[in-house]
């Protein structure tokens, strides 16, 4: 039996299903190395996560372009919910009114510094 041929929504379909597939891929692989990379603190209102809340944590991409995702990080920043979703309202909010909404500095800034005891800790080790 010949095979039917396939339509253009079936590929559109597939092509779709495919792009979903990969960003959901690429989501999880700058989450991780966000994760690795970064206290597990919100940047913005600093709320501490641990295992059991982490998935309330969310990756920011601070030019808001989710392509844009260094080794290094620097296009990101960790943000509960709550201040993710009052980012992106923000720029949504500016967008409305015509204007043309500029990459916020957080107004505190985490605290936490991961290696600021890196040299003792390398030194005793040895």
């Amino acid at each position: 039996m010949p095979k039917k041929p396939e339509s253009s929504s079936d590929r559109l379909n597939k092509i779709v299903a495919g792009a979903q597939r990969n960003l959901l891929q690429r989501e999880q692989d700058y989450r991780e190395q966000a994760l690795k990379l970064y206290p597990w603190i919100c940047g913005r209102c600093q709320r501490e996560f641990t295992r059991e809340n982490l998935q309330e944590l969310t990756v920011h991409h601070r030019n808001h372009n989710h392509d844009d995702n260094p080794a290094n990080g620097s296009n990101w920043e960790l943000l509960c919910l709550y201040c993710h979703d009052n980012e992106h309202q923000r720029l949504l909010e500016a967008a409305a009114q015509g204007k043309t909404a500029s990459v916020r500095k957080p107004e505190t800034s985490a605290t936490h510094n991961p290696f600021a005891n890196l040299k003792s800790l390398l030194k005793d080790n040895k």
